[in-house]
């Protein structure tokens, strides 16, 4: 698992990626701090990851543990919503936000996520390591904190993105078609050392640091 977070560090090419990525989007607020998306776009989904326990993400979702996709569940989207997209990131990380898992194509008839698998229809684009996949957070110093955001879309976006598309035109067919959107905070804690037990983990109240 330590060699997951130093690759990430070295990683400097994918970290360039992103720092364009945040650059080039910067004017319609995604990935360009805290705020995933511009005020256009009201906060008024509700949004719970279900297998949080008191805010706490369980190890079986990050990579102290198996790896599999947190359950994640939404309501309050406009009427006229044709899909959602889901975003799990790390507002925290440096420089930019680290992008764990973005989903997108989600019907519009679907209001949740389950453990490990993706709704019928449903695609997944490139993450921060250039993956089609989940990245399990994997915190090693200490509790820290990430986001899921829902999205709502007015549209769905199909064949306008490529098979496992790269984030930045995933980002940026999204972000002209979001109606509203709404998201929650989780926090996951580093274990002990090999095959020990999650150190007593409370959520993450204030700004967290790696």
């Amino acid at each position: 698992m330590a060699r997951r977070g130093a690759g990430r560090c070295r990683n400097l090419a994918a970290a360039a990626l992103v720092l364009g990525l945040s650059l080039l989007l910067n004017g319609c607020g995604l990935l360009s701090g805290p705020r995933p998306l511009s005020a256009d776009a009201p906060l008024i989904m509700e949004v719970t990851s279900p297998a949080a326990v008191r805010g706490v993400l369980p190890r079986q979702f990050t990579c102290h543990g198996a790896g599999v996709t947190p359950p994640v569940a939404w309501s309050g989207a406009p009427a006229h919503t044709r899909s959602y997209a889901v975003i799990i990131d790390d507002s925290d990380a440096p420089i930019t936000p680290w992008v764990y898992w973005m989903v997108f194509d989600i019907g519009a008839a679907t209001t949740y996520t389950q453990l490990g698998t993706l709704p019928p229809g449903a695609r997944v684009a490139r993450n921060s390591t250039g993956q089609a996949d989940y990245d399990p957070p994997c915190p090693t110093s200490g509790p820290h904190k990430y986001r899921i955001s829902v999205y709502a879309l007015h549209t769905v976006l199909g064949r306008g993105l490529a098979s496992q598309p790269q984030l930045l035109p995933t980002w940026s067919a999204i972000a002209p078609h979001v109606l509203a959107r709404g998201e929650t905070t989780v926090t996951a804690c580093p274990v002990t050392g090999p095959g020990a037990a999650i150190a007593p983990c409370k959520p993450v109240r204030s700004a967290p640091h790696r």
